[in-house]
């Protein structure tokens, strides 16, 4: 191995671990910060905005929790696509167990996109009183405060506040390793890049102010793009405001997952970030261990190292995510770390299998990225 090679595969390995620790005390900083605070009341009025399709694992107490303690100062919409959607008993039942909070059961698609949850939003953002709109994906657990949380996060120079989801109740090996992607691999990576100043949206919770959406081109500007978080991360920027992570992100319970879901749900986002942020996608392999693994082993077999800073290379790349999830209280157990491992080995393959094709099906509908614009 000539001199030049094994500089550059040296520094290669350096400054992608560097990236990796850096990206875990980020978010260790950030945790060990004080709470925003929001005092109940001296905020505007909010309409939630709930989207449902069919029973998904523990729908009546994610739908729940959107009952919060500030009954007088929000409302809470329910969309639902089709009349005969098995959901349509929970949230009614819900509702009526919710007689001091304003909330309502709307039905029925309007198109405007080829992405049919926009499709089943769009009565329940024409319906929504107020001006102050959050969209939180039917199978978000949320915390009691969430209301404070969402107004405490907004800052003057925002534009959308958003929250990833935490993996818990994960009941499986698959499940764990789908909460493995969620927790210390995508949230801590979008906990980091708010704490820089680069956050970006994602779909399970959007926090919106009307008139910024509107000014885009409402609920149909988010169907430019194969997902509404990707599209509502452009719209921010193109305004030039920010899209913020709240703090400590919304847990969403995962119950009983098998490999094939975990596969074509990963695969699905991957297409999406590979559509949306094509140069960032492209970069996505250096995010897990399997390269720089590759790197020092290669290095430690030439000799250019000692065979011992491999599994000190794993100490460290695992010892930072730990500090992240115990920091957190998130999963973080021996066989959590065990799940990163098997995580790690699926970003690449994932990665690779995103090539294969442009679009996917989500929940029977095929989904393609819009046609590109031709200027005139």
């Amino acid at each position: 191995m000539t001199v030049t090679y094994t500089i550059l595969l040296a520094g290669f390995f350096c400054v992608v671990v560097g990236l990796q620790v850096l990206s875990c005390a980020l978010v260790v900083w950030r945790l060990r910060g004080s709470d925003p605070l929001q005092v109940p009341g001296t905020h505007p009025p909010l309409s939630v905005i709930r989207p449902v399709c069919g029973l998904d694992t523990y729908l009546y107490e994610t739908l729940a929790t959107s009952f919060s303690d500030l009954a007088a100062a929000y409302e809470v919409i329910f969309c639902v696509a089709e009349s005969e959607d098995p959901a349509i008993p929970v949230i009614r039942g819900l509702i009526a167990d919710h007689p001091e909070v304003s909330a309502q059961l709307l039905i029925g698609v309007d198109v405007i996109s080829g992405n049919p949850k926009l499709n089943n939003l769009v009565k329940g953002w024409a319906a929504a009183r107020h001006d102050s709109i959050v969209i939180i994906d039917s199978n978000v657990l949320l915390p009691r405060d969430y209301v404070q949380t969402l107004f405490a996060t907004w800052h003057q120079d925002t534009g959308l506040v958003t929250s990833p989801p935490v993996g818990i109740q994960a009941k499986g090996i698959w499940a764990k390793v789908e909460s493995a992607f969620l927790n210390t691999y995508q949230d801590r990576w979008q906990m980091a890049a708010d704490q820089l100043g680069k956050g970006f949206a994602q779909g399970k919770v959007l926090f919106w102010r009307r008139d910024i959406l509107e000014a885009a081109g409402g609920l149909a500007a988010l169907g430019r793009d194969l997902a509404e978080d990707v599209a509502s991360t452009k719209v921010v920027r193109a305004a030039g405001l920010k899209v913020r992570v709240v703090r400590r992100p919304f847990p969403q319970p995962l119950g009983q997952r098998r490999f094939g879901e975990v596969w074509s749900r990963q695969l699905r986002w991957a297409r999406v970030r590979r559509d949306g942020f094509p140069w960032l996608f492209a970069l996505e392999p250096l995010t897990g261990m399997v390269l720089p693994l590759a790197v020092v082993t290669t290095l430690a077999l030439v000799g250019v190292v000692s065979p011992l800073v491999v599994p000190l290379f794993l100490c460290l790349w695992y010892g930072s995510e730990l500090l992240v999830a115990r920091q957190a209280n998130w999963p973080a157990a021996v066989a959590d770390v065990l799940t990163w491992i098997i995580r790690d080995f699926l970003i690449l393959a994932i990665w690779i299998g995103a090539f294969a094709a442009k679009g996917f099906v989500w929940r029977g509908n095929a989904m393609q990225p819009p046609p590109m614009q031709t200027a005139k």
